[in-house]
């Protein structure tokens, strides 16, 4: 089997994930992430829109993580985005994680909200 290196071009990249917390660029994060190709940062769950609605601009499609187990996001939080025109995805969060990378090193306009496992 021949293996390809992925290159993220100075892109954030999720390196991992464990109970409770996600490895972003090498950097340790707690709880709850948001992660576009430019940064990483904490996000406060389904109640926290407002930074997903401010990405409209910036990404084409948002990989909500749901945690362990892939589960419904809020209607109302779905329906915010859509009209925003940001395609939205769920999945389980380590999901989320690896579709986000795949379609991050194709240099997609990708971003990834995700609850820890």
């Amino acid at each position: 089997m021949q293996m390809t290196e992925i290159s993220f071009d100075g892109a954030t990249p999720i390196d991992g994930y464990g109970p409770g917390f996600f490895r972003v660029a090498g950097e340790v994060m707690e709880g709850a992430i948001l992660v576009t190709v430019k940064s990483a940062r904490g996000w406060g769950g389904f109640d926290d829109r407002k930074p997903l609605l401010d990405l409209a601009q910036e990404v084409d499609v948002i990989f909500i993580g749901t945690g362990a187990e892939v589960a419904h996001i809020p209607a109302d939080l779905r329906h915010a985005l859509e009209e925003a025109n940001v395609g939205v995805e769920t999945m389980s969060s380590p999901a989320a994680c690896r579709t986000y990378n795949v379609l991050l090193s194709e240099g997609r306009r990708v971003a990834v909200a995700a609850l820890p496992v």
